[in-house]
């Protein structure tokens, strides 16, 4: 097993002037919105050094306190219906949590197993997906669809701490990742306390979740069972039905037992590649991999807020519209995925709701009215285009 004895000291002297500004750098290059205390990225810039020193003083001294994250919502379905809480830090504990990562994460990296993908360096979904498609190959086929409850909002505090505390003997790092995990969010102005769970928008949180789960994915191992995991999403590939409730049972308890977690019984199941699972915005089945359906709502949905009548039709809407074509034209179509017709119907779809922002109607007379080469000349990308020619279909 990759988990060494050996505990690592001194973290707090690793902490240095470059470090720091090498945080801020890659803070500014994910960019995001205000925290609690309402300083922009912009303003945090505006005085750097003397920032990034005071910054770098309280780390080291033990006297950092983080603010309470800003609690966000976004949609969790295409429909708006049900929302994803974030909590967003702080410019300054954003900067803090990247230092920290940044001091955690070869140390950790070294320890995760091997069938692990979620933010990890040279790893990605397609990766996952692939693994998933080979281990199917060699005769595992039928499927643990694992999804826990509520990952992030209930992940045990405990257990992180027991995790990390089991690498690190650097009192002060481990400090810091308990403050974070206790800074609390604020909602409608007042101020909430998490004595469980770690927000959902925090730099350090990916992090921390691998952490946690790594005892999951050893255990699976030690065990003999087969898995794929990225981040809180995995599945267990098995030989026969006996085996994935089996490993449902094991699951079940240490994660109960160790994380102060559950399954959902509503969207985990044991199922088979004939009858097909969803894994990564994927469907999985015998014969194809396709777009799932909630991934194609979901791009409808962006495509939506874009394209609405009310809005112009020019140049800098197409490039809003073309970043959301490109960026799903590269994820679903690779040489293993089946996504040409789906390609094609979403293309056609596209231009219909570009027709309707041109001439404020929806009407098959439009299609003749405004061709395809209109829509090109303005730079309009298509996904059908944008598919490699070594695409499974």
């Amino acid at each position: 097993m990759a988990r060494g004895k050996l505990k690592v000291h001194s973290l707090t002297g690793r902490i240095t002037p470059q470090l720091m500004f090498e945080a801020w750098q890659a803070v500014r290059r994910n960019r995001g919105a205000a925290g609690v205390d309402k300083v922009s990225i912009q303003m945090f810039e505006q005085n750097l050094n003397a920032n990034l020193d005071r910054l770098m003083r309280e780390l080291k001294q033990r006297t950092y306190q983080p603010l309470p994250a800003r609690r966000v919502y976004i949609p969790k379905d295409a429909r708006g219906t049900k929302f994803r809480p974030l909590g967003i830090p702080a410019v300054r504990d954003r900067v803090a949590q990247e230092v920290l990562r940044r001091l955690l994460n070869p140390i950790f990296e070294a320890k995760f197993h091997d069938h692990s993908y979620g933010f990890r360096p040279g790893r990605s979904c397609h990766q996952a997906v692939e693994k998933v498609l080979e281990l199917g190959r060699q005769g595992y086929r039928w499927v643990l669809d694992a999804d826990i409850s509520g990952f992030f909002d209930n992940l045990s505090h405990a257990a992180v701490m027991d995790e990390l505390s089991n690498v690190i003997a650097d009192g002060n790092i481990l400090g810091l990742v308990e403050k974070f995990l206790k800074a609390g969010v604020m909602e409608g102005g007042k101020t909430q306390p998490t004595r469980v769970g770690t927000p959902q928008g925090g730099v350090v949180s990916p992090l921390l979740a691998n952490i946690a789960l790594n005892l999951l994915d050893w255990h699976l191992h030690e065990q003999g069972f087969r898995f794929v995991r990225y981040a809180d999403d995995f599945v267990v590939l098995c030989r026969n039905e006996d085996e994935a409730k089996e490993a449902r049972l094991q699951i079940e308890h240490l994660l109960a037992d160790r994380l102060g977690l559950t399954l959902s019984a509503e969207k985990t199941k044991v199922t088979t590649f004939h009858e097909g699972f969803a894994f990564l915005g994927f469907d999985i089945k015998s014969r194809f991999v396709r777009m799932r359906e909630k991934s194609v709502e979901n791009f409808k949905t962006k495509v939506r807020r874009i394209t609405r009548r009310s809005h112009n039709l020019d140049a800098e809407m197409i490039e809003q519209l073309n970043r959301v074509i490109r960026g799903t034209a590269n994820y679903f179509a690779t040489p293993w995925s089946h996504c040409g017709d789906a390609y094609r119907s979403l293309d056609r779809w596209i231009r219909m709701r570009l027709r309707c922002m041109k001439v404020k109607r929806k009407s098959p007379v439009d299609n003749v009215r405004i061709r395809l080469k209109h829509f090109k000349r303005m730079g309009l990308l298509s996904l059908s285009d944008l598919r490699p020619a070594c695409v499974a279909d």
